[in-house]
């Protein structure tokens, strides 16, 4: 994705001076479009950069003020005005608009040429439009076939600057509604990644955002990666309450073929969260005893450790329309608390009582021993394992 940072990071956009709306710069920039007038809306299209010149507003601000209202309310990726005789400041009630909504404002003086920019802009996306194109096919082959291509793929990084030996990791950012596109969410995934990596590559796959990261290339090594996470979660969830994104990060790998590898850790990762409701896992290599079910080649032993743990409870579950499996795995979470499992449950004590007399009765089980409640735990971890 080519953003606004980056295209104001080159050198050949000196000239132009961000205002306000910084926090708008990983908003993505695919075209750019003069307008002078409102009425030229319906010409816009999403992730546009719109210019300005202000000939036709009579050097009335308001007119300005809707102008920018509605280059943000149509999707643009920012705006550039044009400084001289038709707007010879911008306002300040436009200043307050692009800060308060991200929205980035740029001011460009008089004797830059109009003509000049957009032939710049417009030679710039088709240069780093070909290069993302190049990209994202390096970071699908580095997942999907880099035992064919491992040399082709190392000499291709090196011609990035990424050096022999750098530890790599991959993030996967997804969504739990399905029929939103997780493109949705890219600046404010982007805007959170840019400030914490100096480079990292990305693609598009079954809707799923994919970024490769290098553990050198950390610009905030002192704030956590869940810090990261969180900031990105608060933005997206303030914004589409009905969507939520979810994140996982795989271990970070010397060799380039260990990548797929730190893919599926990082889907894992996204299962487990989302099973758990806990979005504060998100790194492979904090999931605990999971990686060690994991590492169980033999599937039969994990399955017949579930099945002599649960198996009971669950034919009697079915039998009976009950559910002290799920009241079981509440019991865990709080810790065996009667109070906890009460107000989370909706329930009596003496009914939390008796479910555990009851549970403990077909299982033929102490539940208040440490050992007990290990085995359980674990049973239903492999539970979790087995419905990824």
């Amino acid at each position: 994705m080519i953003t606004l940072k980056k295209m104001i990071d080159s050198p050949e956009f000196t000239a132009l001076t961000l205002v306000a709306g910084e926090e708008g710069l990983a908003r993505e920039i695919t075209g750019i479009n003069i307008t002078e007038s409102v009425d030229l809306a319906e010409f816009y299209r999403p992730n546009e950069l719109l210019v300005s010149t202000g000939i036709n507003m009579e050097g009335d601000t308001n007119k300005l003020i809707h102008l920018v209202e509605s280059a943000f309310h149509h999707q643009a990726s920012g705006i550039v005005l044009n400084i001289g005789p038709y707007i010879p400041n911008i306002p300040k009630q436009v200043l307050h608009f692009a800060a308060e909504n991200q929205f980035p404002v740029f001011q460009m003086p008089w004797t830059y040429r109009v003509a000049d920019f957009l032939t710049t802009t417009v030679q710039f996306l088709s240069s780093h439009q070909h290069t993302q194109s190049k990209t994202e096919q390096l970071l699908s082959n580095i997942l999907f076939h880099a035992e064919q291509n491992e040399e082709k793929i190392a000499h291709e990084l090196a011609q990035l600057g990424y050096k022999k030996d750098v530890e790599l990791g991959i993030i996967v950012c997804t969504v739990t509604n399905t029929k939103r596109p997780i493109t949705k969410f890219t600046d404010a995934i982007e805007s959170a990644f840019t400030n914490r990596y100096k480079h990292f590559l990305s693609t598009v796959y079954q809707n799923q955002m994919i970024y490769m990261v290098s553990r050198s290339n950390v610009q905030t090594p002192n704030i956590p990666f869940l810090k990261t996470v969180e900031s990105i979660y608060m933005r997206v969830n303030k914004e589409n309450s009905k969507t939520k994104l979810v994140i996982g990060m795989g271990n970070f790998y010397k060799h380039i073929t260990n990548l797929s590898k730190s893919y599926h850790e990082a889907l894992t990762v996204i299962h487990l969260s989302q099973q758990h409701q806990n979005p504060s896992l998100c790194k492979y290599k904090d999931i605990g005893a999971y990686k060690i079910i994991m590492g169980v080649q033999d599937r039969d032993i994990i399955e017949t450790f579930h099945h002599d743990m649960l198996g009971r409870l669950y034919r009697y579950d079915k039998l009976h329309d009950t559910d002290f499996v799920h009241f079981l795995r509440v019991f865990l979470e709080e810790d065996g608390s009667t109070s906890h499992i009460g107000r989370r449950e909706f329930i009596h004590r003496n009914t939390v009582l008796y479910k555990i007399k009851k549970i403990e009765s077909l299982l033929d089980v102490d539940l208040s021993n440490s050992f007990t409640k290990t085995n359980i735990s674990l049973a239903f971890m492999i539970e979790d394992i087995l419905k990824e």
